[in-house]
């Protein structure tokens, strides 16, 4: 078991995605700067289940991820971070915020690839795309459908249950995931409920985007991100 600061927030962050983040509350203040004293400047993230980002109080969810600081930009009124997503953890024990959230966690174990499962990869990776492709159409998206991906079989999987548009809950029981299988199979079942119910709300006599196209799926990254 490892003592770590924490940061709850209404997001969930999973392992090889960004976090942006815009400091300014004076505990995290504090939180960060002893944060840069070690190298790698690390803390947890995990998501608020009740409350508020702001102020404290908030209860939260007991599995999450290490966060790896990788940009740091000064402002006025607040500090710009940027972080990686690095291994997940879970929650053994809330420790007093001394000023800042800390608590003693556990790393749990990493996925691990099988080249059988490379079908499954891409079946989840053509699912997500096609429902970002499809909801892009009447709604924002953080992740355009054309978002480029990692090489790695395993950073790859967890992108795309970073880029998949689901919700916390959801994405909560993904990054609980016990194997790759898994988590493949988790994101494939849940991205198709939510192409079912988000598609509602668009034209449903629009026609598919094209995504078997590979040109299509190997698009280069949206300029917004």
């Amino acid at each position: 078991m490892t003592e770590i600061p924490m940061f709850p927030l209404g997001s969930v962050l999973f392992p090889c995605m960004p976090l942006p983040l815009r400091i300014f509350e004076e505990r995290y203040l504090v939180m960060l700067a002893r944060i840069l004293e070690n190298e790698p400047a690390e803390f947890g993230v995990v998501l608020i289940e009740r409350g508020q980002e702001v102020g404290g109080g908030e209860q939260r969810f007991r599995y999450g991820t290490v966060a790896q600081i990788t940009e740091l930009e000064g402002a006025e009124g607040f500090v710009s971070v940027l972080a990686q997503g690095e291994r997940r953890i879970e929650i053994v024990e809330w420790l007093d915020d001394d000023p800042f959230p800390r608590a003693e966690v556990r790393v749990l174990p990493e996925l691990e690839w099988d080249a059988s499962l490379e079908p499954l990869r891409l079946r989840a990776e053509q699912q997500v795309r096609r429902t970002l492709a499809r909801v892009s159409e009447f709604a924002d998206q953080r992740w355009a459908a054309t978002v480029e991906l990692s090489d790695d079989p395993v950073e790859s999987s967890w992108q795309l249950a970073g880029i998949a548009p689901l919700g916390e809950l959801d994405q909560i029981a993904l990054l609980r995931s016990a194997s790759l299988d898994a988590l493949l199979s988790g994101i494939i079942e849940l991205t198709i409920a939510a192409e079912e119910t988000l598609g509602a709300f668009g034209d449903e006599d629009d026609e598919d985007p094209g995504i078997d196209d590979p040109e299509y799926q190997a698009g280069d990254e949206d300029d917004d991100e």
